[in-house]
């Protein structure tokens, strides 16, 4: 009966060091080389483990963050490594909700980009109508100032009603071209966020294809 359960210890040990080793197996890591380019691979080589990496589930996605070697210095922090420690599991969680929210959203490149192209539309369209109220109002800045100088040319005075109107309008064109401006500054955000986007589900593509590639039977 000893010898049964000795057996059986050791055969659960051996299996649960077997799923252990085959769960290790279906991560993948990211780090950076020599020459800060991203790899992604089974492993990580000893050389760049002190520099830290992204462990990857099966879809690509950021399940943890390994933070590079303290030095001896910040060994002695104590703050420092609670810090550094909160960092990375802030950066976990980041990076790990935006993997999830890209796949969730959308299917390849060409569905981010056509929610790029639509939201970039709508912003431009906005841009549009502001550019062509800018128009409206220099025109009539155009016609009253017109007004003011015929009356000078005539020796009158221009009347205090005109010279009112040409402050007003001056003062809604530079709020509209203020608007302008934070429009193209959002365009330009917009267009940034998605091309990151873009980026991060591209990586994420690699790691399942290298997947599927090394696991394909040859």
């Amino acid at each position: 009966m000893a010898s049964n359960r000795t057996f059986f210890a050791v055969g659960s040990l051996v299996l649960a060091m077997t799923l252990a080793t085959w769960a290790d197996a279906r991560n993948l890591y990211r780090y950076r080389d020599d020459n800060g380019v991203l790899v992604v691979d089974f492993h990580v080589p000893a050389e760049y483990v002190d520099n830290g990496y992204e462990v990857l589930n099966d879809a690509g996605v950021v399940v943890d963050v390994v933070p590079r070697a303290l030095t001896n210095n910040e060994r002695q922090d104590a703050t420092l490594q609670r810090r550094l420690q909160q960092e990375a599991a802030d950066e976990r969680i980041r990076l790990q909700q935006w993997d999830e929210s890209l796949l969730l959203r959308y299917s390849s490149v060409e569905d981010i980009e056509s929610a790029r192209d639509r939201s970039l539309r709508d912003l431009k369209i906005r841009v549009s109508i502001l550019k062509s109220n800018r128009r409206s109002l220099r025109q009539k800045v155009e016609n009253t100032q017109a007004r003011v100088a015929e009356a000078e040319r005539a020796g009158r005075q221009p009347t205090a009603q005109d010279l009112e109107i040409i402050d007003q309008l001056k003062d809604e064109i530079a709020s509209t071209e203020r608007q302008i401006a934070d429009r193209q500054s959002q365009i330009d955000e917009v267009s940034d966020g998605y091309q990151r986007d873009i980026n991060r589900f591209e990586l994420l593509q690699g790691v399942v294809e290298l997947r599927q590639s090394l696991e394909r039977p040859e």
